[in-house]
């Protein structure tokens, strides 16, 4: 890497002294500014040897006398900005949002019960199942000095947008009524999940990965989520430890988090304390009654009571307020379009109920996994009219017209119709 000049030359210089190419420091920087530099720039040691865990491993320690501040019941960071659903949510305000990494403020949370407290120097994480050669236990220094990676990567609660399903289609779902605002776009650091599996001795017959979460007062006595084994060694699946260049908050899981890329939100398990690896399929509340599709069109599967949910689906939508109000003029929008299928390549928006579409502009570059900032001009008129926008991507995925019904209203991902009264 050359010498950089102007205000990231330092920065330029500490990233070439580690042994980071030109080329991934500016991706960085364009996708995490220097805080995702500065992670990237931190020492990578060389793998410890972790403990061997036992056979029956003890549950790590809670620290429960530590509680989310007065005011907040179900949350430690500042409620304030968000639209609050409950203990179940604190929703993101798409208007609120410039710039292509969420904020942790900004960054909305999903809970199943409260955020906790874990005392990390008590903390475990126990690998273990009969597809494992050699359980392992590892401390959070463990985790931290095994090789790190960063992951850009949008995050997004299966449930997004489930209040649509009401809005637009007159028939209301099970579930938080999320808006659009149960999104975001982050800057994951972690180790791989699985090269902490390959350190336990993962056998060739592995099927599947059992995530469990330390919070007990969620259902089935801690947030859990079954992989497939494919995708528990697909690289960019992370044991994340810090968001945004910064520890990981308590609300987000703090201290590791499972980042699975692309898949729904629920399964990216959070204040993470043990992983069960079988030779046969995990069958768990997630994967039978809730996280499936349920409804005529999607058949049950498995133990299933309809079609499991992994993948999420193509979404576009505006950063404007649900019912938005405007002055008669000239404005220039912008929204937010992600796929897990591939980068967004087009975004276009209509202003007619479709009948005609007006191609939008894409931002900044989409490293990884990240979502797509996109933008227009719209001389907006006096009156009442409704926009929409339509994303596709570069697998050639678009947004349907109409998608069916489903009892938890997961996946909505029709083109949304966004009502705006000019004046």
């Amino acid at each position: 890497m050359q010498d950089q000049s102007g205000p990231h030359g330092a920065l330029a210089a500490l990233a070439r002294e580690k042994g980071i190419d030109r080329r991934t420091f500016m991706q960085l920087l364009a996708t995490g500014g220097a805080a995702a530099v500065l992670m990237a720039c931190a020492e990578i040691e060389a793998p410890a040897g972790a403990t061997r865990a036992s056979a029956a491993s003890p549950a790590p320690t809670v620290d429960s006398t530590t509680t989310p501040p007065t005011g907040t019941p179900a949350y430690f960071k500042d409620a304030a900005p968000f639209i609050q659903r409950g203990e179940s949510g604190l929703e993101s305000r798409l208007a609120e949002m410039q710039g292509f990494i969420t904020p942790n403020r900004l960054f909305f949370v999903r809970n199943n019960s409260a955020s906790i407290d874990v005392n990390v120097d008590d903390w475990r994480l126990y690998v273990e199942g009969d597809a494992v050669a050699e359980p392992r236990e590892f401390s959070y220094e463990d985790i931290r000095r095994l090789p790190r990676r960063i992951v850009v990567s949008y995050l997004e609660c299966a449930g997004n947008q489930r209040a649509m399903f009401d809005l637009v289609k007159g028939q209301a779902a099970d579930g938080t009524q999320w808006m659009t605002g149960a999104v975001g776009n982050g800057v994951w650091t972690g180790v791989a999940l699985r090269d902490v599996l390959q350190m336990a001795g993962i056998t060739p017959d592995a099927v599947s990965v059992l995530l469990v979460g330390l919070d007990e007062k969620s259902p089935e006595g801690g947030w859990r989520r079954a992989l497939p084994i494919e995708k528990a060694l697909a690289p960019d699946t992370l044991l994340a430890y810090a968001m945004n260049g910064e520890d990981l908050p308590k609300d987000h899981g703090y201290p590791l988090r499972a980042l699975v890329p692309g898949w729904v939100g629920s399964a990216s398990v959070k204040w993470l304390g043990r992983i069960v690896v079988s030779t046969q399929r995990h069958w768990t509340r997630n994967n039978t009654t809730s996280y499936v599709l349920r409804g005529e069109d999607y058949p049950p599967e498995g133990e299933a009571l309809g079609t499991v949910l992994s993948t999420q689906a193509i979404k576009s939508a505006l950063a404007l307020p649900w019912p938005a109000r405007l002055a008669a003029g000239p404005h220039r929008l912008h929204g937010y379009a992600h796929s897990p299928f591939g980068a967004i390549t087009r975004v276009a928006w209509s202003v007619d109920a479709g009948e005609t579409w007006h191609e939008a502009q894409i931002g900044e570059p989409q490293v990884q996994h990240s979502w797509a900032r996109f933008e227009f001009q719209w001389n907006a008129p006096a009156g009442d009219h409704t926009l929409y926008t339509r994303a596709t991507d570069a697998a050639g995925n678009t947004q349907p017209d109409e998608i069916p019904f489903n009892e938890k209203g997961y996946l909505f991902n029709q083109p949304l119709p966004h009502p705006i009264r000019v004046s």
